[in-house]
């Protein structure tokens, strides 16, 4: 394994560690649980209008492991200026932009791997759809025309899926 590639594998593992100790372990058991500690944390932090949280733990195919949370208040969120995640969101928006997403969870990090996959597209298009996903945030590149999700976006990455799912 080349230099480059171990060492990008080390500063995976010591995000998932790192993003492993910041979160709440869950406590409590029952069917709504997440959903009223969550009440209670709201209510005991003076915010009537509710709030929004996720969390996720995740074990990928390439055996990198993920532990994430987050969440805000409602107000907040009503009140930005949504226009803001419009990139964000356009990324995701295209299907070969989601297979590759796919694709590089499971493992396929380089471009030249992708482009072996069947109804993906030329390489042109391959890339282009990497810098689109590059560009919003959804992948980084780890040197030498390998990319990888981040792992602050891995989970919200799944939740946005779960959510979307009909």
């Amino acid at each position: 394994m080349e230099l480059e590639e171990r060492v990008a594998a080390l500063e995976r593992r010591l995000a998932a560690l790192e993003g492993a100790d910041g979160g709440t372990r869950p406590v409590g058991g029952g069917e709504l649980w997440a959903l009223q500690r969550l009440k209670e944390e709201l209510a005991e932090a003076g915010y009537p209008n509710g709030g929004v949280l996720y969390t996720g733990s995740v074990r990928l195919p390439t055996e990198e492991r993920y532990e994430w949370q987050y969440g805000t208040f409602a107000d907040q969120l009503l009140d930005a200026d949504w226009s803001q995640t419009a990139e964000s969101f356009a990324a995701l928006g295209h299907g070969v932009r989601l297979r590759l997403l796919r694709e590089i969870l499971g493992g396929r990090r380089t471009a030249a791997e992708l482009a072996e996959l069947d109804d993906i597209g030329t390489t042109g298009q391959i890339y282009h759809h990497l810098r689109q996903l590059t560009g919003a945030g959804w992948l980084h590149t780890t040197g030498r025309g390998r990319y990888e999700v981040p792992g602050a976006r891995v989970v919200p990455l799944l939740v946005m899926l779960s959510a979307a799912r009909p």
